[in-house]
C-alpha cells in the first residue's frame, strides 16, 4: 500500500499503538518489539504505545507524551486481534475523554490488524514453520491434516466469526483435509472438546495453531490441552504453531493501519460517538486515567511496579449468553487443567 510514507507525515503528527496489556513480562517485551519494528521501517515516526491495563505506560500517559512532543494530530490504531469490546470501546473511550480535556488535539481511530492480508501470511507462516515446511505444499499433500485454530474468545460474536473465517482460509489456502476453531475463553467450543472432537475423524496429523499475538497464560494453557490430548490418541501426530510474534508481515500490516487512518481512510471515533448518542456504548473513565500516586480514581490505584507507576482497575464485561453451553467454558475445568479458571467468575458474568 502506497497510501502514505510514514516518514513523511507533518511535523505536528504523531502515532499511538494501543494494547492491552498483560502481567506477562513476555507480552510486554514482544508488544514492545512490534514497536521497534515500526520504529525502524520508519525511523522519523513519531509514535508511541499504550496499554489499557496491567502495563505501563498506559495509553494516558502515551497521549501526554505524543502532545509534550509536539503531536497536534494524533493517529491511533489498536494492538488487538479483532474487534471486541477492547477496540471497540474501551480505547475510543480513553481517546475521547482525552480529547475533552485537550480540545486542541485531533484524535483520529483505526482499525484492527485482523485478517488484513499480511497477518494471513504471518499466520500461514507458523503454520508452514509447525510442519516443518519453507512454502505451501502442493495440492493434496495436506489431505491426511487438520487445522485446529484456536482463537481468544470474546462475548463479541462478530470477532468470533473472524476466528472461524481465518480457519476456513487457512485450510484452503495451504490445502488442509479439514479444519475446525476452537475458543481459550467465554465461548464455545474450548479447546478441550474441540480437540477431542477432531481427533475421532481419522486424520493422522492434528496442527494447533494459536491466532494470538503475544505470549501470555493462555498460550501456555492451550499447549497444555494440546499435550493432554495427543497423549490419549497416540496413533495422531500432533503439531503445534508459534504464535505470531512480530515478524516483518505483522510489521506491514500495522503499518498499513496507520496509513489507512492517517490517508482519512478510517476514522472509527464518530461512530463510537453515535452509538454512545444511541445509548450503545458509555464514555467511561477507568482505563488509563493515569493519577499521580496519592490522586487515585476510586477505582483505579495506581502502584509502583519494576520502576514505573500504572493503575488497576476494576475490568469489566458484558454478560456472555452462552457461558453455560456445555461446549464451552465451563469445559475448562476438564483434566484439572486451569480447574478455578470458570469457577471465579463473578456471577455478573456467568448470569
Amino acid at each position: 500500500m502506497d497510501r502514505v510514507d510514514l516518514n513523511r507525515l507533518p511535523e505536528d503528527a504523531g502515532v499511538l499503538i494501543c494494547g492491552h496489556g498483560s502481567r506477562a513480562e513476555a507480552a510486554e517485551r514482544e508488544f514492545t518489539e512490534l514497536i521497534d519494528g515500526l520504529r525502524a521501517r520508519h525511523p522519523n515516526l513519531r509514535l508511541a504505545h499504550g496499554f489499557l491495563e496491567y502495563s505501563a505506560p498506559n495509553i494516558h500517559m502515551a497521549l501526554d507524551s505524543l502532545r509534550e512532543r509536539g503531536a497536534r494530530t494524533i493517529y491511533a490504531v489498536p494492538g488487538m486481534l479483532f474487534s471486541a469490546t477492547h477496540s471497540e470501546n474501551d480505547i475510543p473511550s480513553v481517546l475521547t475523554t482525552y480529547r475533552a480535556r485537550f480540545p486542541e488535539l485531533t484524535l483520529r481511530y483505526g482499525q484492527v490488524p485482523g485478517l488484513h492480508p499480511h497477518m494471513r501470511a504471518a499466520f500461514a507462516g507458523r503454520i508452514l514453520e509447525a510442519l516443518e515446511l519453507d512454502r505451501a505444499p502442493a495440492p493434496g499433500a495436506l489431505y491426511d491434516t487438520l487445522l485446529v485454530v484456536v482463537g481468544r474468545g470474546t462475548s463479541v460474536a462478530g470477532a468470533n466469526a473472524d476466528v472461524a473465517a481465518l480457519t476456513r482460509l487457512m485450510v484452503e489456502e495451504l490445502g488442509f483435509g479439514w479444519g475446525e476453531t476452537v475458543y481459550s475463553g467465554v465461548t464455545f467450543p474450548s479447546v478441550g472438546v474441540g480437540l477431542r472432537t477432531v481427533a475421532r475423524l481419522g486424520f493422522k496429523r492434528i496442527v494447533v495453531a494459536p491466532y494470538f499475538l503475544f505470549s501470555g497464560h493462555l498460550i501456555g494453557r492451550i499447549r497444555a490441552y494440546a499435550e493432554t490430548v495427543a497423549a490419549e490418541h497416540p496413533g495422531i501426530t500432533f503439531a503445534h504453531a508459534d504464535y505470531l510474534r512480530a515478524p516483518p508481515a505483522v510489521v506491514d500490516a500495522f503499518a498499513e493501519r496507520i496509513a489507512e487512518v492517517v490517508c482519512g481512510e478510517v476514522d472509527r471515533l464518530p461512530d463510537f460517538a453515535e452509538r454512545v448518542a444511541r445509548g450503545e456504548a458509555h464514555v467511561h473513565h477507568h482505563h488509563a486515567e493515569f493519577q499521580p500516586e496519592g490522586h487515585a480514581h476510586d477505582d483505579a490505584e495506581p502502584h509502583r511496579h519494576d520502576g514505573h507507576s500504572h493503575d488497576h482497575h476494576h475490568h469489566h464485561h458484558a454478560p456472555y449468553r452462552h457461558i453455560r453451553h456445555p461446549l464451552g467454558p465451563r469445559t475448562m475445568v476438564d483434566d484439572n487443567l486451569c480447574c478455578c479458571f470458570m469457577r471465579q467468575l463473578p456471577d455478573d458474568v456467568i448470569a
